[in-house]
């Protein structure tokens, strides 16, 4: 039985329709590409001990019940509570770890989405943890890849400039976001 497809908008497709170079230039960044071929998110939860191997895009639409797997995986463990992950984030934590070269090594996810409850839990308990987090809108994940060096991991997010880089080698892991350009190091 195939897979259902959620049909995938991308700014590619608008800038192919006839926009030139000179209008492309004008308009915001566009969002991560899904390609043509298959995008797999491969992880293992640290807090649940739960793996995930969910193929969310193929042929450049996502895949919706890979999607809805994936929304799950990175529910706030703590209550249960989930959100619509951002698929540019996904696509941009498989950009990152297919630059890295790290094939299907799984990412280990620290924290994803995480529920208002639960974000100010964390900010009343800590200064290094944001108000607004991009967590609450299901736009961050906290990551590692065993076997690649954090500051590698975190240099490679960087240059892919897609939003916010986190550097915590005292906690070991990286913050990667879908908000602005921007990065630091806790």
């Amino acid at each position: 039985m195939s897979e259902p497809i959620i049909q995938s908008y991308s700014r590619r497709a608008l800038i192919g329709s006839g926009l030139g170079l000179a209008g492309a230039a004008l308009l915001p960044a566009p969002a991560f590409a899904l390609g043509n071929g298959e995008r797999r998110f491969i992880a293992i939860n640290v807090n649940t001990r739960e793996r995930c191997d969910a193929l969310f895009a193929r042929g450049g639409r996502l895949v919706a019940n890979g999607c809805a797997e994936l929304d799950h995986f990175f529910r706030d463990w703590r209550n249960g509570q989930s959100i619509a992950i951002d698929r540019n984030l996904l696509t941009l934590l498989c950009d990152v770890r297919d630059t890295l070269g790290a094939g299907s090594r799984p990412f280990e996810l620290i924290s994803g989405y995480r529920s208002p409850a639960t974000n100010a839990a964390r900010h009343a308990q800590s200064a290094g943890v944001a108000k607004g987090s991009m967590h609450i809108k299901g736009k961050a994940a906290d990551i590692r890849i065993t076997g690649v060096p954090l500051t590698r991991l975190a240099a490679v997010g960087h240059a892919r400039q897609g939003g916010g880089v986190g550097f915590y080698p005292q906690d070991g892991f990286v913050h990667l976001d879908t908000g602005r350009v921007r990065n630091w190091q806790g």
